[in-house]
């Protein structure tokens, strides 16, 4: 008898590769889940999910911006099926989507105010997260993949912008990729590769649209797993308290979704209401000539939602230079949980760094204006003052603020912190639901 078969059964522990069972359900459901557990996980994660109790309506702007990007890809999806990336017909094909083919119009008009509307809500998204701490432990990774996703967003819109290949398509598309040029050594030869020709035409177009459906793609993947991390380490809430018990929670149906809903029932209207009655206002005019390499036009400017890093980029003298500025602008988001090591998350508590965010957002504002100027006179300076503040937020504010600041009294659980409102010992700008 082998050294095996004499070994003692109680020395081995049971095998069960096979976990089909478990599942709550009968009838065809239960036959499904109990072999794909799809069914218990959308249970568990969705209507079953506790989140804090205080959740505003900022917090709709995660669900917001995943009806976006659907409808963004589905059309896409559309547009691409009667699109033709050629430099030669490229701006007729589009021209044909709105005139000949049926809702072609509305379709185009959808895509493209939708772009737009997804930055609103990412950036209303990102100024809750600095509000409310949202970066903070144990949350870093799920900010880190936050921004990552933004970076392949402004990749995405920036190619999609070519598409078109009107006047600002092409003038802008040659402005960013010669960007490329500033780097030492390789530059050049990244913007040939680039280009895959020695100007921007055909072979740039085709490669253009082929990434733009690729990067869109990756946003979806990384989505994902920002919202595995979402839940994983749970939701933040305007208190910045970890929830401690039942009092302090609500299940996510129909508490949250119902506020969701109320939240995505509003943005889609305002978006209908821009689409229907002003689907331009958001764009270039100069989009709508055909590209002409002959003929530069007066005023090179990207898409509105690009215009802070636009002109962070021209606020410094030297090429290199002022394209490291504009990647390291928003790279640096990605470091703030490390810069701003307050143990306090929320700017309820904090009165010095709520107004630090306050003027961030209008930095944000007077760059976006700025970028929409000539680099020339006092826009030049206003444009140099915006720059030393944002990169000053991070890397002088945070962690001065963080070492120096001192909170307001906090409560000890969301439940007091709720008592607290209601007795008015708690004044702040805040949304509540």
């Amino acid at each position: 008898m082998s050294e095996y078969s004499d070994k003692k059964n109680e020395e081995f522990s049971p095998v069960h590769t096979n976990k089909v069972g478990g599942s709550p359900y009968t009838g065809v459901i239960g036959w499904i889940d109990n072999r794909l557990p799809i069914f218990r996980i959308f249970k568990h994660e969705y209507l079953d999910f506790q989140v804090p109790k205080t959740l505003n309506y900022f917090w709709s702007f995660g669900g917001i911006l995943m009806i976006c990007l659907i409808f963004l890809i589905i059309t896409g999806l559309a547009l691409g099926m009667h699109y033709k990336p050629s430099a030669d017909e490229a701006f007729d094909s589009v021209e044909k989507i709105m005139r000949d083919v049926n809702f072609g119009w509305l379709i185009r008009y959808a895509h493209m105010n939708l772009a737009s509307f997804f930055f609103i809500a990412v950036y209303l998204h990102i100024f809750r997260s600095l509000y409310y701490g949202s970066y903070k432990e144990p949350r870093q990774l799920m900010w880190l993949l936050g921004i990552t996703i933004f970076f392949l967003m402004i990749a995405t819109a920036f190619l999609g912008y070519t598409l078109p290949w009107g006047q600002m398509s092409y003038w802008g598309a040659t402005v960013i990729t010669n960007l490329f040029s500033a780097i030492p050594i390789v530059g050049e030869g990244i913007v040939t590769w680039l280009w895959g020709d020695y100007s921007v035409g055909d072979a740039a177009l085709n490669r253009f649209y082929v990434l733009h459906w690729l990067i869109a793609f990756l946003i979806v993947g990384i989505v994902v797993f920002h919202v595995i991390a979402l839940h994983i380490v749970g939701s933040n809430n305007p208190s910045g308290i970890e929830p401690k018990d039942t009092r302090d929670t609500v299940s996510f149906s129909p508490f949250t979704t119902s506020k969701d809903l109320v939240g995505m029932l509003v943005f889609i209207l305002i978006f209908v209401a821009v689409m229907m009655f002003a689907p331009n206002y958001l764009g270039h005019p100069d989009n709508y000539i055909p590209a002409n390499p002959m003929v530069t036009p007066a005023h090179i400017v990207p898409e509105w939602y690009f215009l802070p890093f636009y002109a962070i980029l021209r606020a410094i003298p030297d090429k290199l230079m002022g394209v490291i500025a504009m990647v390291s602008s928003i790279a640096i988001l990605g470091l703030l949980p490390w810069l701003d090591f307050s143990k306090v998350r929320s700017s309820v508590f904090r009165p010095i760094w709520k107004q630090c965010v306050f003027l961030f957002v209008l930095d944000f504002f007077l760059l976006m204006y700025v970028g929409a100027m000539p680099a020339e006179g006092i826009y030049l300076v206003l444009g140099r003052i915006g720059t030393i503040y944002w990169f000053a937020f991070f890397i002088i504010l945070a962690p001065l603020v963080s070492m120096y600041e001192k909170p307001l009294p906090m409560p000890q659980s969301i439940n007091e912190y709720m008592d607290w409102k209601k007795k008015g010992k708690i004044k702040t700008f805040n949304f509540t639901g």
